[in-house]
């Protein structure tokens, strides 16, 4: 065979995993090395071309050039609308192939999206890429996405979508060192839930994981890549690294001594594809190879599965076989998918409150005023698209008031900065070189700035003429020249201090001081001329009260708009989780004042995720929640505000009334935590699911098809709505389910449907549900497997989770749960509750139980110890420390104590030994808690 074109490899009509093999077995060793990492290698010899895995495509193409901007993915999720998410999907596919055909070796078709972690705390900085607290509502959106990227076809895919992060990713900070608890339950209920659908039912043929460790394992190294998603779920693709998480394993983890081991193990664990610096990985996987790490059959594994998925992707196939062969230019930004934009906008707008002020009569209105710092903007996050055109909510305002008087006023200071030391006015050039920063001695020739305060210490000043952010250049100086505060290092965020004279010191994003070199120019004191160069200090005043400018603004006007909420770089972003869940004070202080010069007050919130607005709640008449929406953000707030759209958003995350109602934020048990609608007992600001229309709807006529459900068989559940109002509209109807019983707890409720129904005025539709026993089933722990428990069940259909219109019960023909048994290992990780206690590894596989402090406990109820009772205790345990030892008791962690064990030095912490201890005494069917007492861990144990 003389040509590439000859070898079996390229027949399309030989089986796939044939032509795979085939390909595979002709790469030497060196070219399978270079075939591993993000940027594959092109192998000349065989017509193998280079390729990229990871485009970014989270809400829209994003990276490559313009591109279709959809909202935030916390926007989609507050569609509620699974089909809207397979439209938007099938757009990313088609512009990602556009951008593929222009240059195939940089543009990939493998695209790093959609992210389906699971949002447990509203704290997270990328609150703003997920779907929300529920797995069931994540599984469903992110589902119908990966359908529509990948496309229908039943072999070639469109796209590839990459489910990410895999899993427990729910911090900023040190998530590339952290190590998360989460035991079986949580982990089966919870965070594998919102993953495991899109395997199953939606074909996701790539996936990645994330920085952080769970249970002392980083989650490159996690066993369950192979074992549950590979295995359990059969995904039939590719796994890849996280941006440089297995060479973390070392750098950050400190979890292995040589990047030789952390390929090696990565790759046996399951990464197909290594997201890490190509030279050093090259190097650590010759190395690993030459150690015996690595077997070259682990690269072929991998291989096989990364080419798998390029050969489903058309690569090397005749154009004519691929229906994605071609997708034609045209479709890049085409008003059909600008129009698919404006749909998601406007189907994400939340209504959160509205005594009747809403919708607002353009015809009777004279005048209005916009309000606010997000009034005349459309931002964008790190993930987005770039927008061939942006839309502002002032546009969209203004576009319903066409010929009326709109007032814009941003509520933010207009200050002058005078050197304290000289007393010239600072002047901040687009270019400081022409213009040097300290010399203009008249005030009213000295420029005029925009102070902005986006909270906890964090400002930017904006040139009042250009628009133009402060920035900080590469050469250390500030320059009024940026667009947007934006960036992965936001040199756009200044700090103010001031000292005992009340003088201001100005100190960079970094918190290193704003100094004066000798042109008086300034710098970022670690690029002064001298090292010892004194801070510059300022005196600001104040040109213009940006509150006193919105108060005499909104006066004058029939109605006020105020906008706020965040920058998407500023306080909350990658690496950064926000400080708290209000606004920032300035926000609040400005919303009061407008709210009290006028009673006809709007309230949008365009924001990344929930906020804390208690006051708001109470005082202000009408409220709008916005994710950052996209090109076309302003014209969906205008159509909602003015009526032309009715608002049927619902939130797919609690909004707490403040931290004090949520856990610590590195506590990942939801259920003893009490975290999210499914197990918060307290009221929340918005309950899950919240969200109004302008229309009514009436619920009637709850049925259910049958008064017990088999353990192999599904329950009808239909539900009658009408529309009550003179308002076609949307509702989303949510059904939920609680378990009226159980040996363990269980959630209050959990999200098992719901339907985005539109209804003309006057309307009437059932609406149908089907429940199977599944959706039933809680994480046994007592057999390792998922289990219908039997007894009486609620259904729960209603507008929200805190809004439930109407319920009936059901008999479940389930099991009852027997007692547990503890002979034989039991993993102690399969307690029924606990205290003082997390999960760590165990290098024998598994995981372990330990102290957090000096003593902790775990419980296991309903333990079965027979009429004869128990007489030996036996437990795999380790100590690097002396003074350990572990109490069994009964009913209590200071009940009846029946043994105390010492547990002997094994020298690690991962150093196993076996520890064999008589018992007398235990019999019958008794609780029984096990206390760890000091540096003792414990993998698994049994009584007989």
């Amino acid at each position: 065979m003389n040509s590439a074109n000859a070898y079996p490899f390229r027949n399309p009509d030989l089986p796939l995993e044939q032509r795979v093999a085939d390909l595979v077995s002709r790469f030497t060793l060196e070219e399978k090395i270079e075939l591993m990492c993000q940027y594959q290698a092109e192998i000349p010899r065989l017509g193998v071309l280079p390729y990229k895995h990871g485009t970014e495509g989270a809400h829209g193409v994003a990276w490559l050039g313009e591109a279709t901007v959809f909202p935030q993915n916390t926007g989609l999720a507050c569609t509620w609308d699974p089909d809207l998410m397979g439209r938007i999907g099938a757009v990313i596919g088609d512009e990602a192939r556009i951008y593929y055909q222009k240059n195939p070796a940089i543009n990939g078709l493998t695209v790093w999206a959609p992210t389906v972690d699971m949002e447990r705390d509203p704290r997270w900085g990328r609150t703003e890429e997920a779907y929300g607290e529920d797995p069931y509502l994540t599984g469903r959106l992110s589902t119908e996405l990966v359908k529509g990227m990948q496309g229908p076809d039943p072999f070639y895919y469109k796209t590839v979508a990459t489910l990410k992060h895999f899993y427990g990713n729910n911090n900023e900070i040190d998530r590339g060192s952290a190590s998360v608890s989460i035991d079986p339950r949580n982990k089966r209920e919870y965070y594998l839930k919102a993953f495991e659908p899109a395997f199953r039912e939606g074909g996701a043929a790539s996936m990645m994981t994330a920085y952080n460790a769970v249970n002392g394992v980083p989650c490159n190294l996690n066993s369950e890549i192979n074992e549950i998603v590979k295995g359990e779920w059969s995904m039939n693709g590719f796994v890849v690294g996280d941006a440089g998480d297995v060479l973390g394993t070392v750098n950050d983890h400190a979890y292995v001594q040589s990047y030789a081991e952390a390929v090696a193990r990565s790759v046996k664990s399951g990464i197909d594809s290594i997201t890490d610096d190509q030279e050093i990985s090259f190097r650590a996987l010759r190395d690993a190879l030459e150690q015996g790490l690595l077997e070259e059959a682990d690269l072929d594994r991998a291989l096989h599965n990364t080419f798998r998925v390029r050969f489903r992707l058309g690569e090397f196939d005749p154009a004519d076989r691929n229906p994605y062969a071609h997708v034609d230019e045209a479709k890049l930004c085409a008003p059909e998918h600008a129009e698919l934009s404006l749909t998601a906008a406007r189907e994400s707008i939340v209504l959160l409150k509205n005594e009747g002020l809403l919708p607002l009569k353009a015809d009777k209105l004279g005048s209005a005023a916009v309000i606010g710092p997000l009034g005349d903007e459309v931002l964008t996050d790190w993930y987005s698209g770039t927008p061939a055109y942006r839309i502002t909510p002032l546009e969209g305002i203004r576009s319903k008031l066409e010929g009326k008087a709109v007032h814009a006023f941003d509520g933010s200071d207009r200050v002058i900065l005078r050197c304290a030391a000289t007393g010239k006015y600072v002047g901040i050039h687009s270019e400081p070189a022409k213009f040097l920063a300290v010399g203009v001695e008249a005030k009213q020739l000295a420029p005029v700035f925009r102070l902005t305060d986006w909270g906890w210490g964090s400002f930017t000043l904006r040139a009042d003429d250009s628009g133009k952010f402060v920035t900080e250049t590469e050469e250390g100086l500030l320059a009024a020249s940026a667009d947007e505060a934006r960036g992965w290092f936001v040199k756009e965020i200044l700090q103010l201090e001031t000292d005992e004279n009340g003088f201001y010191e100005l100190k960079n994003w970094q918190g290193r001081s704003i100094v004066m070199n000798e042109q008086g120019q300034l710098i970022v004191a670690p690029h002064a001329d001298r090292a010892d160069a004194p801070a510059a200090k300022f005196v600001i005043e104040k040109v213009a009260d940006g509150i006193e400018e919105a108060v005499r603004a909104v006066k004058a006007a029939d109605t006020a708009i105020v906008v706020v909420g965040n920058i998407p770089f500023i306080n909350g972003k990658e690496e950064i989780d926000r400080p708290d869940i209000t606004l920032p004070a300035a926000q609040q202080e400005l919303i009061r004042a407008v709210q009290e010069a006028s009673p006809n007050t709007v309230v949008l919130l365009v924001g990344s995720y929930p906020f804390a607005i208690n006051w708001e709640q109470e005082h202000v008449p009408a409220i709008l929640y916005s994710s950052h929406a996209g090109q076309e953000h302003g014209r969906a707030i205008a159509d909602v505000l003015f009526g032309e759209y009715n608002p049927a958003g619902r939130l797919p995350m609690t909004w707490y009334r403040s931290v004090e109602q949520l856990p610590d934020f590195m506590d990942y048990d939801i259920i003893k935590g009490k975290r999210t609608y499914q197990y918060f007992e307290e009221e929340a600001l918005y309950p899950f699911g919240h969200g109004l229309s302008y229309s009514s709807f009436e619920y009637s006529q709850l049925q259910l098809s049958s008064p017990a459900l088999a353990a192999d068989g599904s329950l009808t559940v239909t539900v009658e709505m009408k529309n009550t109002s003179k308002l076609a509209g949307d509702e989303v109807v949510q059904l939920y389910v609680r378990a009226n019983q159980s040996r363990i707890p269980r959630p209050l409720k959990t999200l098992r449907g719901f339907r985005r129904v539109h209804m003309d005025s006057g309307a009437a539709v059932k609406v149908e549900f089907t429940l199977t026993a599944a959706d039933l089933m809680f994480w046994d722990v007592t057999r390792d497997r998922y289990a219908l428990e039997a007894g009486t069940y609620t259904v729960l259909v209603g507008s929200s989770s805190g809004d439930i219109r109407a319920e009936a019960s059901f008999e479940a023909d389930g099991e009852v749960i027997p007692p547990r048994s503890l002979q034989g290992w039991v993993k102690a990780v399969n307690y029924d509750d606990y205290e003082g206690i997390y999960l760590d590894e165990c290098t024998e596989g598994g995981s372990s139980i330990r102290c957090r402090r000096e003593s902790g406990w775990a419980a296991f109820k309903d333990v079965d110890f027979g009429e004869k009772g128990a007489s030996q205790f036996t437990a795999r345990v380790s100590s690097a420390s002396p003074n350990a030892g572990i109490e069994l008791r009964l009913d209590h962690a200071d009940g009846p104590l029946v043994k105390s064990c010492a547990v002997p030095r094994t020298g690690g912490a991962q150093a196993w030994t076996t520890l064999n201890v008589p018992l007398e005494g235990l019999q019958g069917r008794q609780d029984l808690y096990v206390v760890l007492i000091g540096s003792v861990l414990l993998s698994r144990f049994s009584i007989e």
